[in-house]
């Protein structure tokens, strides 16, 4: 889902759509303390649950990784549009962020028990 900005209104339409998806399923999200992710308008599914993750603790949230890797992969180019830099997070995301990919980047010791 791409939506134009981070903030509760947009937060919300996620959740919505994300509850909707496969109603009789309960999901769970880790979230970072991002302020939108904590709006007191915040209508939380009831087949939606939130985790936070302590404050200033990056290594514990793999989502960092990945943001890391396509930071890369646009290292030094040049975007002459918006809709230039869209497509190319697009294919970014349809080729380098597989099932595999997430599996070996999160695959730390410390995340199993």
């Amino acid at each position: 889902m791409e939506l134009p900005q981070c903030n509760g209104e947009n937060f919300q339409i996620f959740l919505s759509e994300l509850s909707s998806k496969n109603p009789n399923e309960f999901k769970v999200i880790v979230l970072d303390n991002g302020a939108f992710h904590k709006g007191k308008s915040l209508e939380i599914p009831k087949n939606v649950a939130l985790i936070f993750l302590p404050p200033y603790s990056p290594e514990l949230n793999p989502a960092e990784l990945v943001w890391l890797n396509m930071k890369r992969k646009l290292t030094n180019k040049i975007f002459k549009t918006m809709d230039d830099l869209k497509l190319e997070l697009n294919f970014i995301v349809k080729t380098l962020i597989t099932e595999s990919f997430i599996k070996k980047l999160c695959g730390f010791s410390y995340f199993y028990v």
